[in-house]
Order: structure tokens, then sequence, then C-alpha cells
């Protein structure tokens, strides 16, 4: 079998999917919200994962919702257990995702630098696309 997608990366997947579900059929806490799972980083040796988590539109009490989070882990754990054909079922570490927040101050402020440039009329970058 070729070795282009390591099992760590598989696994990782998975993960990804499965503790998406997880959260948000088991976790019932109401000031958690909706929680997308954006990434899984596994260790070589299974043994922790790192979950990186987004909130949709929120920008405070994000430490309370990773730490309602975190205090769910061993039951996520469990489930996870129930569900994949793994030996070893990581040790989960959730932590806040912040390249969505990077992005959307990334969009701001070229969108802000359009505008500007569309008041002072300045076209240029038209004609260097044409």
């Amino acid at each position: 079998m070729p070795r282009d997608f390591p099992r760590t990366a598989r696994v990782a997947e998975q993960l990804r999917q499965e503790l998406s579900e997880l959260i948000r059929d088991a976790v019932k806490d109401p000031r958690l919200g909706p929680v997308t799972v954006t990434e899984v980083q596994v260790a070589r040796d299974f043994s922790h994962a790192k979950v990186f988590v987004s909130f949709l539109g929120v920008t405070q009490g994000i430490e309370e919702k990773i730490s309602i989070l975190q205090n769910a882990a061993r039951m996520i754990q469990g489930q996870l257990g129930r569900r994949l054909r793994l030996r070893m079922i990581p040790q989960l570490q959730f932590q806040y995702d912040e390249v969505l927040d990077h992005g959307q101050r990334m969009d701001a402020l070229i969108a802000k630098a359009r505008a500007e440039d569309e008041q002072r009329g300045d076209h240029s970058g038209e004609s260097a696309t044409e």
C-alpha cells in the first residue's frame, strides 16, 4: 500500500468528522452555540489530539466555550471509543482556531482599501487585470 496519505492524517480526518457530530449531538450546554471543528492534529503515537474549533459569529466568551468543551472531553472520548475502531483514543485538547477571524479581518481590510480607491477614482487595478 502506498504511503501517500499517512495513517495519522486519515485518523485526524475521521476524528474531525466524528467530533463535529458528537459536539453537535452530545454536548447539550446552551452556552456553547454552534461549533465548527476546523482541524484535528493527531500525535504520531495517537496519545494526544489538538482539536481546533471556531464559533459562528462569536468574538467574546471564547475561553468559556473552550472550557465547556474541555470539561466534556472525557465524555466525548468515550463516545469516540464506541464509534471508532482504534486501539487507543487520543486525549483531546481543544483550542480556538483564529484562522477564520484573521481571514475576516483581512477581508475587511481589503474591502476598506477598495472603497478608498473607488472614492479617489483610482482604477489602476482594473487596467492591470485586463
